[in-house]
C-alpha cells in the first residue's frame, strides 16, 4: 500500500507541468504499475505534450547527476517511489 505522501525535493518547472507529472506518477504508483512502465509512460507523455526530449528515472534507490534545460526538471517522491524527470537535448 502506498502511504500517499508526496514530497517535491526540487522543481524549477512551471506549475502546470508539475501537476501533470505528479498526477500521472501518483495514479500509476497507486495502481501498482511496474516502475519501468511508469518511467516510459511519463517520458512519452512529456515528449508528446511538452516537446522532446524528456528523460524519466523511477525507482526506490538511485543516484543521479544530470544536466537539464532551465525550468525543465523535477525530483519528487510519492510513497517510497522517487521520480526524476527532466528535459535535455
Amino acid at each position: 500500500m502506498v502511504d500517499g505522501k508526496l514530497t517535491v525535493h526540487f522543481s524549477d518547472m512551471p506549475q502546470d507541468y508539475v501537476i501533470v507529472a505528479v498526477e500521472k506518477a501518483r495514479s500509476m504508483i497507486e495502481s501498482k504499475t511496474p516502475i519501468n512502465e511508469i518511467a516510459t509512460s511519463i517520458k512519452k507523455m512529456f515528449d508528446k505534450d511538452f516537446y522532446p526530449t524528456w528523460h524519466c528515472i523511477v525507482g526506490n534507490n538511485f543516484g543521479a547527476y544530470v544536466s537539464n534545460e532551465d525550468g525543465k526538471a523535477i525530483y519528487f517522491t510519492y510513497g517510497l517511489t522517487s521520480i526524476l524527470l527532466f528535459r535535455a537535448g
